[in-house]
Parts: C-alpha cells; structure tokens; sequence
C-alpha cells in the first residue's frame, strides 16, 4: 500500500513512522516534507502533484482540515486518513469530499515524543485499507479505541482546552520561590506548566479556540476565590466529584 502523508511535521511524521508502507510526504514547507521522507524512509512530494495513492492521511491544524480535505481526498484511490484533533468537522468533511471511499478519524492522545500511547479512532466508513492502517499503529505499541466524533469532540473540550487553561492559568499566576519550598501537588503543577510550555504556542491557541472552555476554568476560580468557608467546603467536595 502507498500513503501520502499532508503535513509533514510531528504527527504526520509519526504516522508514518508507524506504517509498513511505501510513504509520500508533502508539505507547505517542502523542507518539512524532505526531513520526514528521511526519518521514515519515504519520499517528499509537491503539495500539488496529481499523483494518486491507497490512503491520503491529512495531519494539518485543526483549523485547516476542512479545506485540506476538499483539495486532497481526490488523489485517494481507496482511504482517506485525518490526525487533525477534531473529530466532527474532518469526518463531515470526507464524508462530503470522499463519500465512495474508507473514512477514518484518529487522534493521538499524546505527543509524538511520548509515543507509543493512546489513539481515539472514528472508523466512519472502514475497509481493508484503514484496517491495515489500524493494525500497523497497533503493532507500533498504540492503544487503539473507538468513540464517535461528538464524543471525541465533548472530551477534548475538558481533557484539552480546560486542562491546558488550568494549567496555563497556574503557570501565569505563581511566583518565583525557593524550589525547597515544593510541596508535592505543586511540583506536579510545575513540572505540568514545563510539560505544556515546551510545545507550539499556535497548537494550544488552536485548541482553546476550537473547543473553548477556559471560561469555566476562569468562572471556577473565581468561585474559589470569593468562596467563605462553608462555601469553599461545597466547592471543595463538588470538585471531589
């Protein structure tokens, strides 16, 4: 099977790293595309080359994937592949661009230098290629499981746009201290913020901006905050929940 790969940075890497296919990398940047062909042992290819493969995997942004998928599903002769991170738009998307053809959504739940790891799959229309796909992230360690895109989508909106905000928000507010005076629950918080602020600015701005909730973390705070102590023990065991 031939798999060309649209957008060539880590996770498009990764994918294909995970492949026992012949790999075609293409990218904006065509130096992208050059550097994953190497680490994988592919080949990088114009953006706009009419050259036709099995599977088109789209590993773009989030807010790019509709369009990616209008201009690239048709050079896909058996299965379109998207690693976007948002589930209800990419499938809506190949549904209307490749209605005749393999459909499947996966989000790695974890960067590609914590790999292997966790896959949230929507196998909107499976077939003998994205099985193969499938089975290849598998035998690469993965976790894979299934949900549907409005579940995929409802999750992402705690266990990524509020997890980041809260730990954005933490990261902004804390002072400069003594590294002794730690206790354990603030290490964590620390060590969460060095975890967070080591990735690509435009990726969670991306994320805060496609499934919001850093509103709620704010309105939670200030619950704390203006709380007395009976209302900070309700608060306290809410969270508990």
């Amino acid at each position: 099977m031939n798999v060309l790969v649209v957008g060539a940075g880590e996770m498009g890497t990764w994918f294909g790293s995970c492949l026992d296919a012949d790999l075609a990398y293409a990218d904006t940047d065509p130096a992208a595309a050059e550097r994953a062909a190497e680490t994988t042992g592919g080949r990088a290819v114009a953006l706009d080359a009419e050259e036709r493969f099995d599977a088109v995997c789209l590993a773009v942004p989030m807010s790019a994937i509709a369009e990616a998928v209008a201009v690239h599903a048709g050079r896909a002769e058996r299965a379109v592949v998207d690693l976007a991170g948002v589930m209800r738009p990419a499938v809506a998307a190949m549904r209307e661009h490749a209605p005749d053809r393999e459909r499947l959504s996966l989000h790695p739940l974890f960067a590609a230098s914590a790999a292997p790891g966790r896959v949230a799959v929507v196998a909107d229309e499976p077939g003998e290629a994205t099985d193969r796909i499938r089975a290849d992230l598998a035998a690469a360690g993965n976790d894979l499981f299934e949900t549907t895109p409005e579940e995929h989508d409802r999750a992402m909106r705690t266990v990524q746009a509020q997890a980041h905000a809260a730990v954005l928000a933490y990261g902004l507010a804390r002072e400069g201290i003594d590294e002794r005076f730690h206790t354990p629950v603030s290490r964590r918080l620390a060590d969460l913020v060095e975890r967070v602020t080591d990735g690509t600015p435009r990726v969670y701005s991306e994320i805060q901006a496609t499934f919001g909730g850093a509103d709620a973390v704010a309105e939670a705070a200030e619950r704390v905050a203006g709380a007395d102590d009976d209302a900070f023990e309700a608060l306290y065991r809410e969270a508990s929940r």
